[in-house]
């Protein structure tokens, strides 16, 4: 059974730091989506590489890992996205904080 301090863990630190910067992405780009006539394209490009390094990251796939967000157990998982019309199939990263 797992220990429910399991987030505590120090080898999870490198991706709680990806997580959080994730987090940050999709803040600055929710941002510049809101302010008319900014360019998302650069942060858009940002955000997909961070949720492909978190993807690395993760131990498994289609199941959660907690990590410590700084405010108890937060939750990151890469979840599987069928192929829809042009779209091909890929990995998505859900965070729950």
């Amino acid at each position: 059974m797992a220990s429910n301090l399991d987030y505590l863990n120090p080898n999870l630190i490198p991706l709680e730091e990806k997580v959080q910067a994730f987090l940050d992405a999709e803040k600055a780009l929710r941002k510049a989506a809101e302010t008319a006539g900014q360019n998302t394209a650069a942060l858009q490009q940002d955000r997909t590489r961070l949720e492909q390094e978190i993807i690395a990251l993760l131990p498994t796939r289609d199941e959660w890992v907690k990590v410590n967000l700084g405010y108890g157990p937060s939750r990151v998982g890469a979840w599987h996205v069928p192929a829809l019309g042009s779209q091909p199939e890929r990995y998505e990263v859900r965070v729950v904080h």
